[in-house]
Order: structure tokens, then C-alpha cells, then sequence
């Protein structure tokens, strides 16, 4: 099955580089349809003109994004290993709500370049 997701410019470029390997998602009802071999393809924010895709090799679930991000060395998210992982969970919910993240629960994706 292939999914079509958007993404901010940093963490696409990460992606693309080959050097974040799991993107971090509510375990929404979008995100509860991934399976393994699903292919993703990630637009570019703001214009969504460049485009990338990735095989989804893992499925991760949590409870929150701290748990998820604990069990992982910061490089498996695309910053080197020092990244402060505190302010990185913080990043993350200028995105996504701590209520969403209590009413979903988290969902690493494990991805590969396709």
C-alpha cells in the first residue's frame, strides 16, 4: 500500500540524506493503516514540489514520543548522538498536542530509502 505524508524541510532533508531512519507520528487512524512494505511518500513543506519515498522497514509503538525517543541513539532520528533529546520531545510537540499524544499513543516508523 503507498501513503502520501507531508514533512517540514529539515527532517526531509534528513531523510533524504539517508541519515534519519524513523519518523516520528501520532498512532492516529491515518497512521494505524501503515504495515511493513507500505511505501511512504513524503512531500516538502511549504510547496510540497520535491518529493521522496521510503519502504516503512519498522513499526514502533509507544505510549508518548519521550518513550520512543529514550530507547534510540539520536543519530536512528538524524542529529548526532550529543542531540539534546529533552529539547527534541519539545520540538515535537509544537507539532503534535500532549492530548494527542495521550488519546493516539506514538508510532515510530522504521524507513528505508526506496
Amino acid at each position: 500500500m503507498e501513503h502520501q505524508m507531508k514533512l517540514y524541510e529539515s527532517p526531509f532533508d534528513r531523510i533524504k540524506s539517508g541519515k534519519k531512519r524513523i519518523e516520528i507520528r501520532l498512532f492516529d487512524e491515518k497512521r494505524q493503516s501503515l504495515n511493513l512494505g507500505d511505501v511512504i511518500t513524503f512531500s516538502k513543506l511549504p510547496d510540497l514540489n520535491d518529493e521522496l519515498s521510503v519502504e516503512v522497514i519498522g513499526l514502533l509503538r509507544y505510549r508518548t514520543f519521550q518513550d520512543l525517543v529514550d530507547d534510540f541513539p539520536m543519530s536512528y532520528f538524524g542529529y548526532t548522538d550529543d542531540h539534546n533529546k529533552r529539547a527534541f520531545v519539545e520540538s515535537i510537540y509544537q507539532i503534535y498536542s500532549k492530548e494527542d499524544e495521550q488519546k493516539y499513543g506514538v508510532l515510530g516508523i522504521r524507513i528505508k530509502l526506496v
